[in-house]
């Protein structure tokens, strides 16, 4: 399925739509070149559970935790990670499990050792705003894809 955003606000409203049929043990691959507005859905999702706080980019922390009641959302950036080894030393996958949620910025820079996604959100720079192409790897992820509207 495919969307062309024309705002931040409608990025962060997509996002929402995907974080209210979260229910925990998903994973979640985001594809796209710096600044195409991974952080802004990861942003909408978090606001759809009702997160308040402060949403950044974990790039320098490579992940950030957000606890909801039933699940932890993990949100990973992976963009400076030099080695997909690094995830195994630092324990990926304690993190990916007990109905977890695991949101990956850069998932390529972690090839073989990220899990593989239920979603694929790829996201491209347009001449105006942003057109994302959403694809469902699993039957989850399908029904997540599916319930989605357009803008």
């Amino acid at each position: 399925m495919q969307f062309n955003i024309n705002s931040a606000d409608e990025m962060e409203a997509l996002g929402g739509q995907i974080g209210k049929q979260l229910s925990g043990s998903e994973i979640i691959h985001l594809q796209g070149e710096l600044g195409a507005g991974k952080t802004t859905l990861v942003r909408g999702l978090l606001y759809a559970l009702n997160y308040n706080g402060k949403v950044k980019s974990p790039t320098y922390t490579l992940v950030e935790n957000y606890e909801f009641d039933p699940f932890t959302i993990y949100h990973f950036d992976l963009y400076r990670l030099s080695d997909p080894e690094e995830l195994e030393d630092m324990g990926i996958r304690d993190y990916c499990i007990n109905n977890a949620v695991c949101l990956f910025e850069w998932p390529e820079q972690g090839q073989g050792v990220v899990p593989p996604a239920d979603v694929l959100i790829r996201i491209q720079y347009l001449e105006s705003g942003r057109r994302l192409e959403l694809t469902g790897l699993t039957d989850r992820g399908c029904k997540i894809i599916e319930n989605l509207n357009h803008f």
